[in-house]
C-alpha cells in the first residue's frame, strides 16, 4: 500500500509566512550601536529568510548534506541559528543541538553520542573538531554557519514532505540531574508543539519576541513572530546585563518574551531599581524552575499590561501545563507558601498527566503502574502529540523513561507532584533529589518556599545530609552572607524558628551556607542539588571522623 506523506515539516511554516507576510519582519539580530547608544540590527523580512534558506539548502545538498543527514550545529543564537535549523528542516536533514555551557568534557561526550556525519559551525567550531577529532571522527562534511546568503535572484527549493514520525532533530537536556541525553523530536511532535504554543498563549502573526532561550527562537517563524535576538551570552544566561534587555524591549516594542525565573528576577529588580515600566509587553513566559509568588507580584508592576504564564513541561515533552499569574496570586500562592509544592495548572488540550506510585525500575507497560489518588504525591507521567519516544542511542535511559500503551507511551517526567480536587498539578521537587527521612518523605519545593519566606533568603536547596538526615543549604540575598560565626549562628537560629513554624520542616535541623549555588546551563535556575548534597555528606563526614 503506497504511504501518504503529510506537510508535517515545520520548514512548510516559513514558506507560508514568506509567501502570506513577505515585508514582514522575522529576525533582528544586533550588530552594536550608534553613537547615539541605539542597538543596531541586521534585518530580515520573512521573504528574505526564506530566500537565504533555500539557497543555503541548495548549497548544503551540494556538499552532500540530504534527508536523514545528521548535522551538528555550532552556531551562534540569533539569524545564522535559524537560518542554519530551517534549512535543514527543508531538506530533511537532522540538527544536533547542544548546550554550550555544559564544559568542554560535556559538549564533547555528546558528540560522540549523537554521532553527526556533518558540522556547520563557527571558525571556533572548526578549530575544536580539528584538536579533539576523536570525537569528530565521523565528521565528513564541514562547513562555515555563515555560507551563502546573497539575495540573488530566489532559487525555490521545495520543502521535503516529512513524515509524521520521521526524525527531525536531536535536542540535549540540560542535565541539571545527570548526563545530558539527546531527545529524538519528530516532525509530528514540532507541528504540535507549534499549535500548542499558539492556541493556548493566544499568539500572534506580527508580534515581537525577545527569546531569552535560544532554542525558543526556532518557534518564531512558524508562529509568524518577529525574533528579536537578546544581547546576552547562552552559555552564561545568569550573566545578563539587564540594561541590555529593557533596551531591546523598549526600542522594539517587545511583546512577547520567554525566559526562567532567575532571568526575569535580575530584570524585574534593575527595573525597581531605575522606576523603569515596560508596558509593551503583552505576554511573558516563566519555566525552568518553580517560579516564587513574590517574583509575579513584582513583575506587576514592570508589566503592568502583560499575562504571566508559567508552563510546565521538560525537554522530552513541551506544553504540558500552564497556569497564569492571576490564579496563582488569587488562588495557590498561600498553599505554596505553606508547603503545598508549586501549581503549575491544569492540563492543556490533547494532554494526558496520572499520578503513579513512584518507584525507579523501569515499567514496560501501562498496565504495571499503580495510580494515586486526588491530593496524594507520586511520579508525574506524561501522554501528549508533543511528547518524545525515545532517546538517541540510549536503549537504557528510553526503557526507563518511557511506558508502552498500546500504539502510544507516556513519559516518565522524573519529578513528582500531585492533583488538587479542582485538578490543578502540583509540583513537589525531582523524584531524585526528595529525602526520605526515617519520619517519611520530605520535598524539594514543598521544603524550600517555607524557607525562602526568611527576607535574608535569596533560595535554599533541600538535601540529604547523610543517612536520611535532611538539611537546607541557604544561598542568603546579597550583602546578608554571614561573615564569622555569631552572625552564622544568629543567622541559624532565625532559620530554625521558620522551619519550626510549619510541620513539614519542624524536623530540619542542619542549616549550610553557599555565597552562590551550583545550577543548570540552560536556565540558571534549577539548583544541582545533588552536588550540594555530596558536598555536605563528604564536609559532615570529616567533621565526624
Amino acid at each position: 500500500m503506497l504511504e501518504v506523506l503529510m506537510p508535517h515539516n515545520v520548514a512548510h511554516f516559513l514558506t507560508e509566512q514568506a509567501r502570506n507576510h513577505p515585508n514582514q519582519v522575522a529576525v533582528r539580530a544586533p550588530r552594536g550601536r550608534t553613537t547615539a547608544g541605539a542597538i543596531r540590527y541586521n534585518e530580515r523580512s520573512f521573504a528574505e529568510l526564506e530566500t537565504e534558506v533555500s539557497n543555503l539548502a541548495h548549497e548544503y545538498t551540494a556538499k552532500g548534506i540530504t534527508r536523514g543527514t545528521r548535522v551538528l550545529l555550532m552556531v551562534r543564537p540569533g539569524l545564522d541559528l535559524i537560518r542554519c535549523v530551517f534549512t535543514l528542516f527543508k531538506i530533511g536533514a537532522v540538527p544536533i543541538v547542544i548546550d554550550p555551557g555544559m564544559g568542554l568534557r560535556g559538549f564533547l561526550r555528546c558528540v560522540r553520542h549523537s554521532k553527526p556525519k556533518a558540522l556547520i559551525g563557527i571558525l571556533t567550531a572548526h578549530i575544536v573538531a580539528t584538536l579533539a577529532r576523536r570525537s569528530f571522527r565521523g565528521v565528513s562534511i564541514r562547513l562555515s554557519a555563515k555560507g551563502a546568503q546573497a539575495l540573488k535572484a530566489e532559487r525555490p527549493f521545495p520543502v521535503v514532505d516529512s513524515r509524521e514520525d520521521e526524525l527531525a532533530a536531536i535536542l540535549f537536556t540540560s542535565g541539571s540531574t545527570g548526563p545530558a541525553k539527546g531527545v529524538c523530536y519528530a516532525h509530528g511532535m514540532f507541528a504540535a508543539q507549534v499549535e500548542a504554543i499558539r492556541l493556548n498563549f493566544g499568539i500572534e502573526a506580527g508580534e515581537f519576541d525577545l527569546p531569552m532561550l535560544p532554542v525558543f527562537a526556532l518557534f518564531n517563524p512558524a508562529l509568524g513572530m518577529c525574533t528579536v535576538v537578546p544581547e546576552m551570552n547562552p552559555s552564561r544566561p545568569a550573566k545578563v546585563d539587564p540594561k541590555k534587555i529593557v533596551q531591546a524591549i523598549q526600542q522594539n516594542s517587545v511583546s512577547n518574551s520567554f525566559g526562567s525565573p532567575a532571568l526575569w528576577a535580575k530584570i524585574v529588580r534593575h527595573c525597581r531599581a531605575q522606576t523603569i515600566s515596560l508596558p509593551s509587553m503583552r505576554r511573558i513566559l516563566l519555566a525552568g524552575a518553580s517560579v516564587p509568588p513574590a517574583l509575579l507580584q513584582e513583575m506587576q508592576l514592570v508589566f503592568p499590561n502583560a499575562e504571566f504564564h508559567t508552563p510546565y513541561g521538560a525537554t522530552e515533552a513541551l506544553p504540558l501545563c500552564s497556569i497564569e499569574a492571576r490564579e496563582i496570586l488569587e488562588v495557590t500562592a498561600h498553599e505554596t507558601k505553606n508547603g503545598a509544592g508549586s501549581c503549575v495548572g491544569r492540563p492543556l488540550p490533547l494532554v494526558q498527566i496520572r499520578i503513579i506510585e513512584p518507584t525507579k525500575s523501569p515499567l514496560a507497560d501501562i498496565s504495571q503502574v499503580s495510580l494515586c489518588p486526588i491530593g496524594t504525591v507520586g511520579e508525574i507521567i506524561a501522554q501528549s502529540p508533543s511528547a518524545t519516544r525515545e532517546y538517541d542511542n540510549l536503549p537504557e535511559a528510553t526503557t526507563h523513561a518511557k511506558i508502552a500503551d498500546g500504539d502510544y507511551f507516556w513519559h516518565r517526567m522524573g519529578d513528582l507532584g500531585r492533583f488538587d480536587a479542582a485538578g490543578r498539578l502540583w509540583f513537589c521537587g525531582r523524584h531524585a533529589e526528595y529525602v526520605e527521612t526515617p519520619d517519611g518523605p520530605l520535598y524539594p519545593d514543598c521544603c524550600e518556599a517555607i524557607v525562602n519566606q526568611h527576607p535574608d533568603v535569596f533560595r535554599s536547596a533541600l538535601i540529604d545530609c547523610g543517612g536520611g538526615v535532611p538539611a537546607l543549604v541557604i544561598e542568603p540575598e546579597r550583602d546578608t552572607f554571614p561573615s564569622n560565626a555569631n552572625e552564622r549562628l544568629a543567622f541559624t537560629k532565625e532559620l530554625r524558628q521558620t522551619c519550626d513554624k510549619n510541620p513539614m520542616t519542624a524536623s530540619i535541623e542542619h542549616f549550610f551556607f553557599e555565597k552562590e549555588f551550583p545550577v543548570d546551563v540552560r536556565h540558571n535556575a534549577k539548583i544541582h542539588r545533588l552536588s550540594l548534597a555530596n558536598k555536605w555528606q563528604a564536609r559532615t563526614r570529616s567533621k565526624k571522623s
